[in-house]
């Protein structure tokens, strides 16, 4: 679906896309990550035909990327977007059909629970009305391709809920997604592929739990037990320390592990009050990732 070959970009002296590459399947959810100063919103710019690049070729369902947002397949939602003060969601969605050429998208305020506010003026709207009312309009024209840069910063929990759901709804309609965003909770969630960019060059892209696979440290199962676990030694966990009342083992091999801990636990007659586990996220490997300054 979008093609990302050997893109460069300068600014000044400063060259800020070294040679990225990529490839983003149709109906995938993509995910681009990278601290500030890394080039993410730069190749997103570019892509979404809002910046020309210096060298390389993007090629959205093989066409340029002016020619792919003349033809009205593409969908964005940037993040700092604004309308005028005084404009109504009711009236922004006409106002964004006509320069689209199709048939008001009411429906969309209704899914996105705007109707009942569809004469609010845009100033008096709350963080996460705006942002909803952002992607209902970059959804108007039904594109094939969506952009979106942070989608859910500033919103309440129950907002960010309902806008993964509408995002889950979108992949199952065919639609392909690219999405900017900080939140790592949020990429595991909704990603298929992830891409990690850093100094302008992509460090890694795999999916979410592949990435994970290499974070540097073991998982770590946490037991609270209604009495002192005897000190014997395990095949497949190895006793780290005792805090507030809790065990912790690390393992290589949570399967194993958790299945002789458990085993061991109803042998003996020890009644379990709690277990967590910690496995290593995608966070922790993004940060890794980004501490590279000298990978290749």
């Amino acid at each position: 679906m979008i093609e990302v070959r050997e893109v460069t970009k300068h600014y000044g002296d400063k060259e800020v896309l070294k040679k990225v590459s990529f490839e983003i399947k149709e109906n995938e959810i993509f995910a681009l990550l990278g601290p500030n100063g890394a080039g993410k919103t730069t190749i997103l710019e570019c892509m979404e035909g809002l910046r020309k690049y210096d060298n390389g070729e993007i090629k959205l369902m093989g066409l340029d990327p002016d020619e792919v947002v003349k033809k009205g397949v593409v969908g964005i939602q940037l993040q700092s977007s604004s309308l005028p003060n005084h404009i109504c969601a009711k009236d922004a969605m006409n106002l964004f059909c006509l320069w689209n050429g199709v048939a008001p998208r009411y429906d969309l305020l209704d899914t996105f629970e705007l109707e009942e506010i569809d004469r609010k003026p845009y100033k008096a709207m709350s963080t996460g009305q705006k942002r909803k009312l952002h992607l209902a309009l970059a959804l108007a024209h039904d594109p094939k391709i969506l952009f979106l840069d942070e989608p859910t910063a500033g919103l309440d929990v129950e907002a960010r809920v309902s806008l993964h759901k509408e995002i889950r709804k979108l992949k199952q309609k065919g639609v392909t997604i690219i999405l900017a965003s900080h939140d790592m909770a949020e990429v595991e969630a909704l990603c298929d592929r992830v891409a990690i960019l850093v100094e302008g060059r992509i460090r890694k892209i795999a999916s979410p739990s592949d990435i994970v696979l290499d974070v540097r440290r073991e998982t770590i199962i946490k037991l609270r037990l209604d009495k002192e676990l005897a000190k014997i030694p395990f095949s497949h966990v190895q006793l780290q320390e005792k805090t507030n009342g809790y065990v912790h083992f690390t393992t290589d091999n949570l399967l194993q592990g958790l299945m002789e801990l458990l085993q061991y636990i109803k042998t003996n007659h020890y009644q379990l009050l709690d277990l967590s586990i910690d496995k290593p996220s995608l966070e922790e490997r993004y940060i890794e990732i980004a501490k590279e300054k000298n990978a290749k």
